[in-house]
C-alpha cells in the first residue's frame, strides 16, 4: 500500500531495527505471541520509502493470512518515511515449523492464568498413551497413598469422557458453590486428606459427555480456576489417555506440571506411551517417572506369570531417561476395591498396599528439578540488574 510522506518524515529513511520493532505489534492470534519473537520474519528490503516485509506461515491456506498482511501494513506503514509496504508470504518447512511451535509452547509457559491451585503444591498429570492400562485405579491409589501420609491430596479427574474417580473412591454428592467457585468434595484418609473433584459429580455416571476438543480444555480449565482446592500439598491430575487437547491446554495453563506415565508390560503399550513422554518435553513439562501397572501375576500357589509380557516399565523408563517408581502386580484386589469405593492402598492387608506406599515416597524424595532461568521473571532480574549496574536505580 503507497502513502504519500508528509513534510515531517519525507527526509527520514526507515531502518530495519525500527520496521522489526513495529513487527513486534504484529500477533499470530493462534499462537498467542509476535511474528518476530516466533521467527516468522524471514527478510525486510528498504528501497527509499518502500519496504517489503516476507512472513513465512505455518500453512499455505493460513485462513490468517489477510490478517496478518493487514496487521503488517498497517504497523510499519505508520512508521516515519515508510510511503509503500509490500507484505508477501511464504509456507515454512517441516524445520522452520518444528522450530516455530515449540517457540510457542515456550512463550505460553511465560505468562499462564491464573489458577486457584496454591504455588506450593505439586501437580502430577498421571498421563498414559493409550486407554485401559489402569491409569485412574493408579491415580486413585498413589493419592491415598499419599493422604495415609498426612498430606492433604487434591484430585481432579480430567478425563471428561471417560470420569471413573467417583466409583473409585466411593464418593458422590453434589458440587456446592462458594463465592461462585466449586467446592471439591473432600474424603478423610487417615491423617490426609483428599479433595477431589470430577465430571462424575456433575453428570449422571450413564450419560455421555458428547463434547469437542476446545469445549473439554475449556471444562479442564474451569476445575483449575474455578474451584476453591484451599492448601494443597499435592494435586493429582488423572488425564485422558492420548495427546490432545487437554494435554496440550494443561501444558498452557499449568506450566509446572509435572508428567507421570503410566504403562503395562507389552512392548506396544511402552512405544504408545512413550509418546506422551514426548510430548510433556516439547510442552517444556517435566517427566517425573514411569509407574508399570498389571505387571505379574501371582497365583495362590505362589508362581508368578507374565501374562502381559515382562520389561515394559523398566525399557520406558530408560528410554525417557526417568526412574521407575514402582511396578504394580496384576492382582484382583485392584478391580475389587475399586468396585466397591475401597482403594487397595487403603488398606495394609491388601497385597499391594504396600507396592503403592512405596511408590508414594518415591515420589515424596523426587521433588521437582530447579526451573532453569530463561523465563519472563529471570530477564526481568537481569533488566533490574543491568539498571542497577548503570546507576538508574538508586
Amino acid at each position: 500500500m503507497s502513502r504519500p510522506d508528509t513534510p515531517d518524515d519525507s527526509d527520514v529513511t526507515p531502518t530495519e531495527d525500527a520496521i522489526r520493532a513495529a513487527l513486534r505489534n504484529v500477533m499470530d492470534p493462534e499462537l498467542g505471541a509476535d511474528i518476530v519473537e516466533l521467527g516468522m520474519v524471514t527478510a525486510v528490503r528498504i528501497d527509499g520509502s518502500s519496504v517489503e516485509v516476507e512472513v513465512a506461515l505455518t500453512i499455505a491456506g493460513c485462513p490468517l493470512r489477510a490478517q496478518i498482511q493487514r496487521d503488517v501494513d498497517t504497523h510499519v506503514g505508520s512508521l516515519p518515511g515508510v510511503g509503500q509496504v509490500t507484505v508477501t508470504t511464504g509456507v515454512m518447512d517441516a524445520a522452520q515449523k518444528q522450530a516455530v511451535m515449540a517457540r510457542a509452547r515456550l512463550l505460553a509457559r511465560e505468562d499462564p492464568p491464573v489458577t486457584s491451585v496454591p504455588d506450593t503444591a505439586r501437580v502430577i498429570a498421571i498421563a498414559s498413551g493409550k486407554g485401559g492400562v489402569g491409569k485412574s485405579s493408579v491415580t486413585v491409589n498413589l493419592a491415598v497413598a499419599l493422604a495415609r501420609r498426612g498430606l492433604t491430596v487434591g484430585v481432579l479427574d480430567a478425563d471428561i469422557w471417560g470420569f471413573s474417580v467417583p466409583r473409585l473412591l466411593g464418593m458422590q454428592g453434589d458440587v456446592e458453590a462458594r463465592e461462585k467457585k466449586m467446592v471439591p468434595l473432600e474424603r478423610a484418609i487417615g491423617p490426609g486428606m483428599l479433595r477431589v473433584l470430577s465430571m462424575g459429580f456433575l453428570a449422571d455416571e450413564d450419560q455421555a459427555i458428547m463434547w469437542r476438543g476446545l469445549i473439554l480444555n475449556r471444562a479442564v480449565q474451569q476445575f483449575l480456576e474455578d474451584v476453591h482446592w484451599g492448601d494443597l500439598d499435592f494435586l493429582l491430575i488423572d488425564m485422558p489417555p492420548g495427546t490432545g487437547d487437554i494435554q496440550m491446554g494443561l501444558a498452557r495453563m499449568m506450566p509446572r506440571t509435572e508428567v507421570l506415565v503410566v504403562t503395562t508390560p507389552p512392548l506396544a503399550a511402552q512405544k504408545v506411551a512413550a509418546r506422551t513422554a514426548d510430548m510433556a518435553r516439547k510442552g517444556y513439562l517435566r517427566v517425573t517417572g514411569v509407574i508399570e501397572n498389571m505387571s505379574d501375576f501371582t497365583c495362590e500357589h505362589g508362581t508368578s506369570y507374565a501374562l502381559f509380557g515382562s520389561g515394559g516399565g523398566a525399557r520406558l523408563a530408560a528410554d525417557v531417561g526417568v526412574p521407575l517408581l514402582g511396578s504394580v502386580p496384576l492382582h484382583p484386589s485392584v478391580a475389587a476395591g475399586g468396585d466397591a469405593g475401597t482403594p487397595v492402598a487403603l488398606d495394609d492387608n491388601q497385597p499391594l498396599a504396600g507396592e503403592f506406599a512405596r511408590i508414594a515416597a518415591a515420589l515424596v524424595a523426587s521433588p521437582p528439578a530447579v526451573v532453569s532461568m530463561d523465563g519472563c521473571s529471570a530477564r526481568l532480574l537481569e533488566r533490574v540488574e543491568a539498571a542497577v549496574a548503570a546507576g538508574d536505580l538508586a
